[in-house]
């Protein structure tokens, strides 16, 4: 089934090596309570509204053929009962309060993007990278774009939590220059109360894939009260330091709470629970248990 992509991001400067084009597709397997992107979570089209963009003016209530929009004192309430997401409503907003997330797009619209920025990619050591959601749940398309990509020269970056299918991923290996994979937490259980699935794959997956040579960042989003702990922090670099091949970089990425309105965007509401930004101290701690394992790493990218 060919994916939705939910946003093309041009310029971008962390999602692997030089200026970067990076794809991001709809649906992905975890549901992290920390996600920044939630519209990436679900393969299916979406409707964002933005409440203090909307003026009130009706044009939506109007144009709607299913009169599923309505003009209320808290601003435009959708019935999703009624609502069959055709993107009228976003199509016709003035001030774009509403906005529909997740577009189909031909393997051809996409590399006509992504060559448009091919002078950046060719000065800065570039090229393009897929991500989501996960890449890996639409592996058909994305080998199609993978070897369109390769056969243009273009560098291929996969960033991916690493839930698939490992044929999947080792067909994708070949087809991929530099991978972008995420590691959450090590106790399984923990990882499942958190993201919704066990890790078992995600971790077998990483060392198979390391051992084929592949060239892997390893980023892990740093949370406090969830993953921030010495214990996880210690076990994770174990795991990491042991991998197939050179050291791997490690990339950690502080959390923070600003996807909140994204979420009220898509009409729920935002529970940090026990999750906090972990403070420098505590980012500066674990950088030095990476560093005692021998790997690079880094706060951010």
């Amino acid at each position: 089934m060919q994916p939705l992509i939910f946003d093309i991001k041009r310029y971008a400067i962390n999602d692997g090596p030089g200026i970067r084009t990076t794809i991001f597709t709809k649906g992905c397997p975890l549901s992290c309570a920390w996600c920044h992107n939630p519209e990436s979570i679900s393969p299916h089209p979406q409707k964002l509204y933005t409440a203090d963009k909307c003026i009130g003016c009706n044009t939506c209530v109007e144009a709607c053929p299913e009169n599923a929009c309505e003009l209320t004192l808290q601003g435009i309430v959708t019935d999703p009962e009624i609502c069959k997401l055709c993107g009228i409503c976003a199509d016709v907003c003035p001030t774009k309060a509403t906005e529909m997330s997740g577009q189909t797009m031909s393997k051809e619209e996409i590399m006509e993007k992504i060559e448009k920025e091919r002078v950046f990619f060719d000065q800065s050591g570039g090229g393009v990278t897929f991500s989501g959601g996960e890449p890996l749940q639409h592996a058909d398309f994305l080998i199609e774009l993978l070897d369109e990509c390769g056969e243009r020269g273009i560098h291929r970056t996969v960033d991916t939590t690493g839930l698939a299918k490992t044929e999947t991923l080792l067909e994708v290996a070949k087809r991929t220059d530099h991978f972008l994979y995420d590691l959450k937490l090590m106790d399984s259980s923990k990882h499942k109360s958190w993201t919704g699935v066990p890790n078992e794959q995600i971790l077998e997956n990483l060392q198979i894939l390391a051992e084929t040579g592949a060239t892997i960042n390893i980023r892990i989003p740093l949370v406090k009260g969830v993953n921030a702990d010495e214990e996880n922090i210690r076990a994770t670099a174990e795991f990491i330091a042991k991998l197939a091949g050179e050291k791997k970089r490690v990339n950690l990425l502080p959390y923070h709470n600003i996807a909140a309105r994204k979420y009220q965007k898509l009409g729920g509401e935002y529970d940090s629970g026990t999750m906090e930004e972990p403070s420098e101290e505590e980012q500066e701690k674990a950088v030095a248990i990476f560093a005692e394992y021998g790997l690079d790493t880094i706060i951010g990218g």
